[in-house]
């Protein structure tokens, strides 16, 4: 996993457990499904990144 898909992957996770947590804190569901989708999409980010360090092994 590179430095630069490490860094996409946990910028795109903390931004989407923010945004979940401030749209719980103020009642607002579409944040909050935003935030949960946009971490999901980090997690998907930091798997694939991992993939691709296994296979070049």
């Amino acid at each position: 996993m590179t430095a630069t898909d490490k860094k996409a992957a946990k910028t795109e996770q903390v931004k989407g457990a923010a945004k979940e947590t401030v749209g719980r804190a103020v009642g607002n569901e579409r944040m909050t499904a935003e935030g949960r989708a946009e971490r999901a999409k980090g997690d998907m980010r930091q798997a694939a990144a991992k993939g691709k360090d296994a296979f070049h092994r």
